[in-house]
């Protein structure tokens, strides 16, 4: 981990809470006699951390905005697909401890542990550095895309700009559908389908069904070219 404490340029006191923030729980259970805890606990403290300055961040920047459009960006910026997307970029996925079959997968159950990896290192640096330490973080890496978010509407709801386009284009309104869910309680796949009338438009999955019918909007509109 001197490599990672290196590259971000952070020197932990504790060395045990760098670690454990990269602990998955599959890892546990193929290695109960490790010692070592997994990253759900820090994961909840990053998580709160991480939404505090975001909205700390975003209430000094755009003084003017409603409450809903705040809640839109910062809702954009600390998604699944945004922080897995740094943690990628930070080479976490190097120092994650993992299950063997959740080390084969690269999918998109990689994605949301390397988010939820994110928040863990961020309730780590809080622990151990401090909360000015960790905004000084989330700083760095999360609020240079910011403007990019904005200016791009990439905050806004795909649903709800699903909803718009084809009320206006087509005059009619998407439906959703569960298609599938699969896997154990703790890691539910689900599998929505979004619908014209009759006629599926997209696909999606995710870890929720919400998650999964956002995934599902997202490919209709880039399919219908509404994006």
């Amino acid at each position: 981990m001197k490599n990672f404490e290196k590259k971000i340029g952070i020197t932990f006191k504790n060395k045990g809470l760098l670690q454990q923030a990269f602990v998955h729980r599959s890892y546990i259970n193929e290695n109960k006699d490790s010692g070592l805890a997994h990253n759900e606990r820090l994961e909840f403290l990053g998580d709160a951390v991480l939404e505090l300055v975001t909205t700390e961040f975003l209430y000094a920047k755009f003084p003017t905005k409603t409450e809903g459009d705040l809640t839109s960006y910062r809702s954009a910026l600390v998604n699944t697909t945004t922080i897995s997307h740094i943690a990628s970029g930070l080479k976490m996925n190097d120092y994650l401890l993992l299950s063997k079959g959740e080390t084969k997968d690269m999918g998109r159950a990689r994605q949301y542990i390397l988010a939820n990896t994110f928040e863990a290192f961020i309730g780590a640096v809080y622990l151990d550095q401090g909360y000015e330490f960790s905004k000084k973080f989330i700083a760095e890496n999360l609020f240079p895309i910011v403007d990019k978010v904005v200016n791009d509407n990439l905050w806004r709801d795909a649903k709800s700009l699903l909803q718009e386009k084809s009320q206006a284009d087509l005059k009619l309104t998407p439906n959703y559908k569960l298609l599938s869910e699969k896997g154990p309680d703790h890691k539910k796949v689900f599998t929505i389908g979004v619908y014209f009338g009759d006629e599926e438009i997209a696909e999606g999955e995710g870890f929720s069904k919400q998650e999964a019918e956002v995934v599902a909007a997202q490919k209709a509109l880039n399919k219908k070219g509404w994006s």
